[in-house]
């Protein structure tokens, strides 16, 4: 055992603990518009902080090294091309997204189709997202493999509170400050390590080419281009329509806040994302064989950096992991408070019983969570599960909430349910292993909502109706 590399977490996690005690104070912690949306009154910067901090996190220190060590550093890229795709649209969705101020997804459902699409979409939602949360759990617990003795099941329950701890205490407005700090510490020490890398271990760029696997010199590695297809299509999906960025932008001082904040989130995503392809394709050269999952984090263990700088990456890789851990665990909160429970009666989610409800759906869905886990290889394949249940389910019919008038609630609740359907059948069939599920899954869900909508009667928003009423009576 490290005692520097203890040392430093025993810090991260006392500033963590420190951070939420003081935002889940009474005075800080007022309603359930606090607990979920932080009382939309995130700044630029903190929102950009925590935009990135919940997007990149197992799945891409982790779930993302796998990829580019087994598949090459072009195909990486290609793998990632979804994010960045995905972050310039969600830019001109920001200011739309922040004006509607919805607390979840399946509330814009309501609004659009009503109540029954709302239900179906939630149960989609925390099927997806219980998954993403899972695999922050297993994420941690490497980590703490790595500055411990523990055993991997003993660093997974251990990771699984501190994760739970954190969206327990202070909601949204402990988890943007606390994904804030992640994400500064993360680029820091991920530009430190490459640098180190290169220069020290592998003497330049020019050597890291040379002994590259000549494999991985094609655009598209070793993967077809249909395949390289079936990982960016869940990433690219999941940002346009993922619950937790749409949350953040409505969490946002003002719509303009919030398309900053965007700005900033795709030039700090460059800032993690270009380390993690160079340092896990660098893997592949000074550590061939190693446990693909463990691409970066085993570069921190102190053969290939010097200890301190070792133990900040590990350190800011829990804590990026921690961080979107708890940014998941919430917003399922979120859907379980005013989805589920309080759908009829909304004013009682802004009470204090709210708060109360949300930590208890918290402490559900990490037990959930952590159940889920044990059924998945790597976090690469929980992953690809969760975003492509999630990217052809829900992300088609959010799109044409928004800008599609003529979708009717017919159209929403089949394409959800054709499309989770053949995710769960494709992966339960095992074709996953060389096809990811987006591919089948996200063009049947799209057709079925253009066709079933065509074929339907639109219900007008409940908006629209009310606003020609007070047209009408006041002509009377």
């Amino acid at each position: 055992m490290n005692l520097t590399f203890v040392l430093v977490l025993v810090v991260y996690v006392a500033i963590m603990i420190a951070i939420a005690a003081w935002f889940g104070r009474s005075a800080a912690m007022k309603d359930g518009e606090d607990f979920v949306l932080a009382g939309k009154s995130l700044p630029t910067w903190v929102l950009a902080g925590t935009l990135l901090a919940t997007f990149v996190g197992s799945g891409s220190i982790i779930g993302g090294a796998n990829f580019i060590y087994t598949n090459g550093p072009l195909a990486g890229a290609l793998f990632f091309g979804g994010t960045f795709c995905g972050i310039a649209v969600l830019y001109f969705l920001a200011p739309k997204v922040r004006k509607n101020g919805f607390h979840t997804v399946p509330e814009l459902f309501e609004a659009k189709f009503g109540r029954p699409v709302r239900t179906v979409g939630t149960i989609i939602v925390l099927v997806a997202f219980i998954g993403i949360t899972a695999y922050q759990f297993t994420g941690a617990g490497y980590i703490l493999t790595l500055i411990t003795p523990l055993s991997t099941t003993q660093a997974t329950i251990i990771a699984t509170v501190l994760i739970t701890f954190l969206s327990l205490s202070g909601g949204l407005k402990s988890v943007a400050w606390t994904d804030l700090l992640s994400a500064v510490l993360i680029v820091a020490s991920l530009l430190a390590v490459l640098i180190w890398v290169f220069v020290v271990d592998l003497g330049g760029f020019g050597s890291y080419v040379g002994r590259l696997d000549p494999a991985f010199k094609s655009v598209t590695g070793v993967l077809s281009p249909l395949q390289i297809l079936g990982f960016f299509l869940p990433l690219f999906l999941l940002i346009l329509g993922d619950q937790n960025m749409h949350q953040r932008l409505a969490a946002a001082r003002s719509p303009k806040v919030a398309r900053n904040a965007t700005i900033l989130f795709f030039f700090g995503a460059a800032l993690i994302v270009a380390p993690i392809i160079l340092l896990a394709s660098s893997s592949t050269i000074l550590m061939p064989g190693t446990n693909p999952d463990m691409a970066i984090l085993a570069l921190a263990e102190g053969e290939f950096t010097p200890s301190g700088m070792g133990a900040v990456l590990l350190v800011a890789s829990l804590a990026l992991i921690v961080t979107t851990g708890s940014s998941y665990l919430l917003t399922c909160s979120g859907n379980i408070v005013y989805d589920l429970i309080y759908v009829r009666n909304k004013t009682k989610g802004d009470s204090k019983r709210g708060v109360v409800v949300g930590r208890l759906s918290v402490l559900a869905i990490a037990v959930l969570g952590f159940i889920l886990v044990q059924f998945f290889e790597s976090v690469l394949a929980l992953q690809m599960y969760a975003y492509s249940m999630y990217g052809a389910a829900i992300t088609p019919v959010i799109l044409a909430a928004l800008f599609w008038k003529r979708v009717t609630p017919a159209g929403a609740m089949c394409s959800m349910i054709v499309g989770g359907a053949v995710t769960i059948i494709w992966e339960a069939t095992g074709r996953s292993e060389t096809l990811n599920s987006a591919i089948p899954a996200l063009p049947t869900a799209v057709v079925v909502l253009i066709v079933v909508s065509l074929l339907t009667k639109r219900r007008r928003p409940q908006a629209e109706a009310s606003a020609e009423h007070r047209t009408l009576s006041q002509e009377v």
